[in-house]
């Protein structure tokens, strides 16, 4: 495989410094668009403070199997110019659906089999993209089934159960405290404002808040695998049934045993404060495995069904 510097020039023009990963041979070949979560992540899925190292083991993985992955640095992260506390949930989904239209303007790439997998946030924009483009696989890493402001208060709910009891005692308050914060954030009308003495991307969280999954999903016509851990302090792995219920004709949907938000499995009790530790291990082999033999599976069939003279018309 080879990785090549590729820059998708969004819908404003701000260019989005990423890589893509090829598969040896002459191609053309199918290909992923990599979405990773919230806050200033570049191509590799990493802030200064966390590092989830996302990026390299997925395409390997995938070029291994001939699939490439193309995947790119937030606005304001990496080598893409800007503030990323001005960019809105919007932009970020807007600037993915741009990746795929480069994705497919490249002669070495097969338009009609590129895929998208997201995890967290990256989880809802893959969501729109395969209800809105011409995506033929969607696979979703710890994405959510519902309001986002319904997520945001069941994730608060279930970090604070995850804390020490002295902690959990003040669950009442500590809930009355996120009630505050949310509808402070719910009154701003910038894009950043300054929020219980923290500057804070104003616009994505009311974006987010405001946002409901559920629209997309039950309009998402592209094959879906969706795999969220039993031990996931941020999103609920309930989710899953809903996500199943929802995507005409269902989904493949995994309750990973023992995985965490960060794709590492724990086996001890789920806690933030053990992320660091997670993330020093790679992410889940098998987590790979499965997502790897399931693109490879779909995206194949998909190319067979062109080759065959049915090519699905353009979302």
């Amino acid at each position: 495989m080879r990785d090549i510097d590729m820059t998708v020039t969004a819908d404003d023009g701000t260019p989005l410094a990423g890589s893509l990963t090829l598969p040896a041979g002459p191609g053309p070949h199918p290909a992923v668009l990599l979405l990773h979560g919230s806050g200033p992540l570049d191509r590799d899925g990493n802030t200064a403070k966390l590092r989830m190292n996302l990026a390299a083991p997925v395409a390997e993985a995938l070029a291994a199997r001939g699939i490439a992955t193309l995947r790119h640095d937030r606005r304001g992260s990496g080598a893409t110019p800007g503030d990323w506390r001005t960019a809105g949930f919007t932009d970020n989904r807007r600037d993915a659906a741009a990746a795929v239209r480069a994705l497919a303007d490249r002669a070495d790439i097969r338009a009609d089999a590129i895929g998208v997998i997201g995890h967290s946030e990256g989880a809802l924009h893959a969501m729109a993209l395969g209800s809105r483009t011409d995506v033929r696989a969607v696979v979703l890493l710890a994405g959510f089934a519902g309001p986002g402001e319904e997520a945001f208060r069941k994730q608060g709910r279930s970090i604070v159960s995850s804390m020490p009891a002295p902690v959990r005692l003040l669950r009442r308050p500590l809930a009355g405290l996120g009630s505050h914060v949310l509808a402070r954030v719910k009154r701003t009308r910038t894009d950043v404002a300054r929020v219980a003495g923290n500057k804070v991307n104003a616009r994505w969280m009311r974006e987010m808040l405001a946002h409901d999954t559920r629209d997309d999903l039950a309009v998402l016509d592209a094959p879906v695998l969706a795999v969220t851990g039993d031990k996931d302090l941020q999103v609920d792995p309930d989710d899953l049934k809903e996500i199943a219920r929802l995507v005409p004709g269902g989904a493949e949907t995994h309750r990973a045993a023992g995985l965490t938000h960060v794709l590492r499995r724990d086996s001890a009790r789920p806690s933030l404060s053990r992320y660091r530790r997670l993330l020093r291990q790679p992410v889940d082999p098998e987590l790979l495995a499965l997502v790897t033999d399931w693109l490879v599976r779909h995206l194949d069939a998909e190319a067979h069904r062109t080759s065959a003279g049915s090519r699905p018309a353009a979302r």
